[in-house]
């Protein structure tokens, strides 16, 4: 399906309006210089790929998209220290015109911190809604680089990849009868926190003054100025991906050392990351203590990192290791891989909490906030050999819902409570059940069990597959396809709406996904007599759904036409 928006969009950086850019022009225009950046990386033309960063950090259409992002994420409502958000269309257009790189002074982020499974807080820097654009603005430019470059089994913070992606390199590396024994578990010592700053700037491809502004910027912590000597901020926009180059290189160095050779002896060397994350695997012990190990920790000197003594540990497959949640361990010879006990007992922990924090609730409204913290865990695991460790975390949810209702009915009997709470639903008894109410209807909500999510084998991207590279646009446009459909699981008519438009946004012509959300909207308003029903809906994503109707469009079905015109 191809869509035309024949939105007037801004031409200038002078006079922007924001209810009528035209986006479909904008990411056009930069997904054309992203391609360019690639194809200058893989030519090591560094020059031009300087050229081509500058030209799209400099462009109007990168600005806007940098606002729209930074605008629509999670933390759009969340200020810096200038206790500023951008959450009407006039604060949007000012800070298109705001993003200029001369005299540009980043602000210090606001320090906050988030508590750590193991009971620690973590630092995380909330930046100003400006200096996040900026990054967004950059990182448009840098991660075509990145991907570019990255070492094939680093799968944290790409596009298009996912933890599952490195379990799933794990099996791919262990499963074999003749896979290493031996596996070298790194933990990087407050990696965020302990990046050179000299290095980084030394070796990052992307403007040099920026960066070191950014760097340098310092964080707020109860009213007190803290400078920053080292590290990267947690939280900020560009971290991940910068901390994915600077720990780039070490894979590629690692098979230098220890090439795979067609005959004779094989040191089995082999590194999955994701983040600061990674294990290293290897024939033997000796090998990865006398050997690899010195060869990490002279790579990470470089950067002004060291590996946690403590943590860093070398395991033995048969006696297994965790690693992304999920626990690795061979048994007589086969691999299994499943949740780990950490794993389990945080989210029944989580699960525990959110009861004993709603004594008050109905069994409705209970459920509506359990029931996201089930199916997200549950979904991360579906992977995996999980089948019996659902059936356990279900048991353990019951036990708790349980009895949080003998407390709400001391003085009730079982069979009372049972047939208020718990209802027989084909062939699953005691399914836990309570009544909400939206837009004055009641809606009957049922607990989700993890056992309710098939177990499905994870299909591994490929090491050198690139999104920014057009010789892999079906490749990913295939692997999204398949993901919707997971995703939309059980709802079919928003998979069938998603299938009928091609995956794309009548108004942008991009990709709808889980991660830029979606709005669904009825070409024949019902204020104006239109129905529910799929042939009177189109899925857009949430700023075009605005657009549109702040502009008053009309929005065409993607059968026979498509696109968008004024009413």
């Amino acid at each position: 399906m191809t869509a035309v928006a024949t939105l007037a969009g801004a031409v200038s950086h002078d006079r922007v309006n924001w209810p009528v850019i035209n986006w479909q022009k904008a990411h056009s225009t930069v997904r054309r210089l992203q391609v360019r950046i690639v194809k200058a990386t893989q030519q090591k033309r560094w020059g031009k790929v300087r050229a081509l960063q500058h030209l799209l950090a400099h462009s109007f259409s990168g600005k806007v998209l940098a606002v729209k992002r930074v605008t629509e994420n999670h933390g759009k409502k969340t200020p810096g220290v200038d206790h500023q958000i951008w959450d009407t269309p006039e604060k949007k257009a000012r800070a298109v015109q705001a993003l200029r790189q001369r005299g540009y002074r980043p602000q210090p982020s606001r320090r906050v911190y988030i508590p750590k499974s193991n009971g620690k807080r973590r630092p995380l820097g909330i930046q100003t809604m400006c200096d996040r654009a900026m990054q967004a603005l950059y990182l448009l430019a840098l991660d075509p680089i990145a991907e570019t470059t990255g070492d094939p089994n680093s799968y944290g913070f790409r596009t298009g990849r996912c933890a599952a992606d490195a379990i799933e390199q794990c099996f791919t590396a262990l499963g074999k009868k003749r896979s290493p024994q031996w596996i070298l578990e790194g933990d990087i010592k407050s990696c965020y926190d302990s990046f050179n700053h000299a290095w980084l700037v030394a070796h990052t491809p992307m403007d040099k003054a920026i960066l070191r502004k950014w760097l340098k910027a310092g964080f707020m912590d109860r009213q007190v100025l803290y400078p920053t000597e080292e590290g990267v901020p947690q939280g900020s926009v560009c971290s991940p991906v910068i901390a994915n180059l600077a720990l780039d290189g070490l894979e590629r160095r690692l098979l230098e050392k220890y090439p795979k050779p067609k005959n004779g002896y094989c040191a089995k060397v082999n590194t999955i990351k994701y983040a600061d994350d990674f294990i290293i695997t290897g024939d033997s012990q000796e090998l990865l203590e006398t050997e690899v190990k010195p060869f990490v920790e002279s790579f990470l000197m470089e950067r002004g990192l060291t590996l946690s003594q403590e943590k860093t540990v070398i395991t033995h497959i048969e006696d297994g290791f965790n690693f992304l949640g999920q626990h690795a361990r061979k048994y007589n010879g086969k691999l299994i891989i499943k949740p780990s006990r950490k794993s389990v007992t945080t989210l029944l922990g989580k699960v525990r909490k959110i009861i004993k924090d709603n004594k008050q609730a109905t069994a409705g409204h209970l459920i509506v906030k359990l029931n996201p913290v089930i199916s997200g865990w549950a979904n991360y695991h579906r992977h995996v050999v999980s089948k019996v460790t659902f059936k356990k975390v279900d048991h353990a949810i019951f036990k708790a819902s349980w009895q949080w209702v003998r407390r709400r009915h001391l003085h009730k009997s079982k069979a009372w409570i049972k047939a208020k709470y718990f209802k027989s639903i084909k062939d699953q008894n005691w399914v836990f059940y309570g009544e909400t109410e939206k837009e004055g209807r009641k809606q009957e909500n049922r607990l989700m069990r993890a056992a309710y999510v098939p177990i499905k084998r994870h299909v591994k991207i490929k090491g050198e597959a690139n999104p920014y590279d057009p010789a892999w646009e079906i490749y990913f446009e295939k692997r999204l396809g398949v993901k919707m459909m997971d995703d939309l699981r059980g709802r079919r008519k928003l998979l069938y709406l998603w299938q009928e438009q091609g995956g794309n946004c009548p108004v942008c012509n991009q990709k709808i996904t889980k991660l830029t959300g979606w709005h669904n909207h009825h070409i024949v308003w019902r204020t104006n007599g239109g129905t529910d029903k799929a042939e009177n809906r189109v899925l857009l994503h949430p700023e075009c759904h605005r657009q549109v109707h702040s502009q008053m469009l009309e929005v065409a079905k993607p059968r026979p036409a498509t696109g968008v015109r004024r009413a």
